[in-house]
């Protein structure tokens, strides 16, 4: 998944001491997406880069924008990565922008930048979303001591915000499942929601598979969990079973398909990077 970099390791500690030097990395992202370049490295055609803040350095030994603009987010084994939060005079030659969809594609490498780069979009957005306080209206400042903002008027904290979502594999002996969305992923995937105000995560899937197929499911087992910084979300993965009727009532207003697939006619997703198709996998080797 996303998330599986092993060796590398994510430390998302928030250090109020770190300040960057030319190595540190730097994410910036616009409404065109994240700021990157792709290159031959290694052995890899696509290997993605971010720029350093030495890329930002101009001829003369000049910065296009404020040090302070520099905001710590966190580290990768040594790579310390910093967002900017102000538009640069000019941006470092040779990156451009691509949407922070884009990088997930099974021809870019390595995971662990993929995964930086979406986490550092999740908390940008957080930063650039909260910059005014919700109590009273007055601009936010960031805190010193840990990861928040806060309100010099009337003190109010604000954390970054983190959704808790649900995958459903839905099991009928040998089959499972799959939808297909009607706008945006054009691959398969399983039933899937946000959880709402005052429900259980267990709740969330009975309600979600019920809205979305028509299916009353029972014996609700955990399987996983996963980040997933593109739409702020906690995904927690779920098998259960279909209990009784098996004929779907389709939700056309969200799928455009929904049918129940053997282990040897389910099609995985291209790449290896989702809860979704992790859980597709496992039903497909017969591991659930």
């Amino acid at each position: 998944m996303i998330q599986d970099i092993y060796p590398h390791k994510l430390d998302n500690h928030f250090d109020t001491d770190a300040k960057p030097d030319n190595d540190s990395i730097v994410l910036y992202f616009t409404k065109e997406g994240i700021l990157h370049k792709l290159s031959s490295y290694k052995d890899y055609e696509n290997y993605l880069f971010f720029p350093t803040v030495q890329d930002f350095i101009t001829k003369d030994g000049a910065f296009p924008f404020e040090k302070d603009a520099l905001t710590y987010l966190f580290s990768v084994d040594d790579a310390h990565y910093f967002l900017l939060e102000q538009e640069p005079a000019q941006l470092p030659k040779g990156f451009t922008f691509t949407p922070i969809r884009n990088l997930r594609k099974k021809n870019v490498h390595p995971k662990h930048r993929i995964f930086a780069g979406i986490t550092g979009f999740q908390l940008s957005n957080w930063y650039k979303n909260n910059r005014f306080c919700g109590c009273c209206g007055n601009k936010t400042v960031h805190s010193t001591t840990e990861r928040a903002l806060m309100c010099p008027s009337c003190g109010h904290v604000i954390y970054p915000r983190i959704v808790p979502a649900v995958i459903v594999g839905i099991c009928n002996d040998d089959k499972i499942l799959v939808t297909k969305y009607r706008t945006g992923f054009a691959h398969y995937a399983l039933v899937a929601g946000f959880t709402e105000i005052g429900e259980t995560l267990e709740e969330t899937v009975q309600r979600e598979v019920l809205e979305e197929t028509g299916l009353r499911v029972k014996n609700i087992r955990y399987y996983k969990s996963q980040p997933w910084g593109i739409v702020d979300d906690i995904l927690a993965g779920f098998y259960c079973d279909v209990d009784g009727e098996t004929d779907i009532h389709m939700d056309e207003s969200e799928l455009k398909l929904a049918e129940w697939k053997t282990r040897e006619e389910l099609e995985l997703q291209p790449d290896d990077f989702s809860l979704t198709n992790e859980m597709m996998l496992m039903f497909k080797n017969g591991r659930m």
